[in-house]
């Protein structure tokens, strides 16, 4: 019986996994963002969280511990360098997933996995809609709007005398 055991092995040996998993971290570490299914993108969060909250504390044993699983210099101190510093502030949750539909030759589902301070297009929307809005900023908006062609006016008559 198989009760509570839920890891998904994703049709592979353990070690084809592991292999897998740390070779899809190093990619998403190096470009920030990669297509590929569901349950794999599932498995790699899992997989690559833990490794980024260990990366905020850059010491000898957690980039030996990082490097242990990853296997690969360069992303590494890719993951050291730059993307700590960018998610230092920020409690967990350093990937987004978007599912973009079905693989046409086998009907899977696909979907980008990227990590989150990354994407320029979220950040933008966010920062558009931190915005306040507010009844009352609006009503001193229109009032203003409403008073500075008046005074351009009357500006104006100024000057052509």
């Amino acid at each position: 019986m198989r009760h509570n055991k839920k890891f998904n092995h994703l049709g592979r040996t353990n070690t084809h996994r592991d292999a897998m998993l740390s070779n899809m971290a190093c990619s998403l570490i190096k470009h920030k963002r990669i297509f590929t299914t569901i349950a794999k993108a599932k498995a790699l969060r899992k997989y690559v969280e833990p490794l980024i909250t260990k990366s905020k504390e850059d010491t000898t044993h957690s980039r030996r511990v990082v490097f242990s699983n990853l296997q690969d210099k360069y992303a590494v101190t890719e993951l050291f360098k730059e993307i700590a510093q960018k998610i230092g502030d920020r409690p967990g949750g350093y990937t987004r997933i978007i599912k973009t539909g079905n693989r046409l030759g086998d009907n899977a589902a696909m979907c980008f996995i990227e990590l989150v301070d990354y994407n320029e297009n979220m950040l933008k929307d966010t920062a558009a809609k931190k915005a306040p809005k507010t009844r009352r900023s609006r009503k001193k908006s229109t009032a203003a709007v409403a008073e500075a062609p008046a005074a351009d006016a009357a500006g104006e008559e100024k000057a052509a005398e």
